[in-house]
């Protein structure tokens, strides 16, 4: 993946009303292996692609961590809350995630279960569609990216799904959300889609 793609990211989403605060104010989410990932990314990027206002379509920002001392349901709400209160000037609702405990949810959800993550990196590699799969946080160099699948998908705006985990029926909900807000999207269908080799960009 080359430098220029990842510049190019960067400076979208450092544009973003709704990103850029959280991620100058990082420090003060204070999660272990915590990142800014999936919709919010990826929904910002395809506003800046199609000419519209940066926070169109957002409705919520995703922020996992990973921290498997503590899997209680009880620490994952505390901290949501302590975020949604730090940030609550923003217009948009805060999704706090520990992946460590996505698999004692997941089948009550989604209908079938899931092995445990081992980490944020590996909950990223499951996230349904490769423009989707992706993570961002500061770091001392400036900004850190996880982007399994790279970054070629999501700043052409192209959905494509990933098999890892989802199943048919839940990308098609995704893609029907989607369009109906960025009709502009090019659409890869679930037959034609395969993600099944992931090449870690961190």
């Amino acid at each position: 993946m080359s430098d220029k793609l990842f510049l190019k990211l960067q400076s979208i989403v450092m544009e973003s009303p709704v990103l850029s605060p959280l991620l100058h104010k990082w420090e003060a989410i204070a999660l272990p292996d915590a990142w800014l990932v999936a919709g919010a990314v990826a929904q910002t990027v395809w506003n800046h692609a199609f000419g519209l206002p940066l926070a169109h379509g957002i409705n919520d920002i995703d922020i996992v961590y990973f921290d498997d001392a503590d899997l209680s349901e009880e620490a994952e709400t505390a901290h949501s809350l302590r975020i949604r209160s730090l940030f609550s000037d923003l217009p948009v609702w805060i999704d706090v995630k520990n992946e460590a405990r996505v698999h004692l949810w997941y089948e009550a959800k989604f209908g079938y279960a899931i092995d445990p993550y081992r980490s944020v990196t590996d909950a990223i590699m499951t996230f349904p569609t490769t423009a989707t799969a992706v993570g961002l946080r500061p770091s001392n160099d400036g900004m850190a990216l996880c982007a399994p699948y790279g970054l070629s998908d999501l700043l052409e705006a192209i959905v494509r799904p990933n098999k890892r985990q989802i199943t048919p029926e839940i990308y098609a909900g995704k893609v029907d959300r989607w369009v109906a807000l960025w009709p502009g999207l090019t659409i890869i269908d679930w037959d034609s889609g395969t993600s099944d080799k992931a090449t870690l960009f961190t």
